[in-house]
């Protein structure tokens, strides 16, 4: 199963890969992270990843660490 890997600690939650995700798989998490806001998490439950990388491209901070392609 494809996935990806977000640095919690550089995600500064512009949601900018939750906009660009084609399968809806990066949401909003719970835990809030420097900026005060909510960091977004990788949704890996019955997972439709395809390791596009389209959310990697678009995070201007590098947040998006590993896209694995299985």
């Amino acid at each position: 199963m494809s996935h990806i890997k977000i640095d919690k600690n550089k995600c500064k939650s512009c949601y900018l890969c939750v906009d660009v995700c084609p399968n809806k798989l990066i949401q909003k998490s719970n835990c809030l992270g420097k900026t005060g806001e909510f960091v977004v998490e990788f949704k890996d439950k019955d997972s439709k990843c395809t390791a596009c990388a389209q959310c990697a491209m678009m995070c201007p901070d590098i947040a998006i660490v590993e896209v694995v392609k299985e």
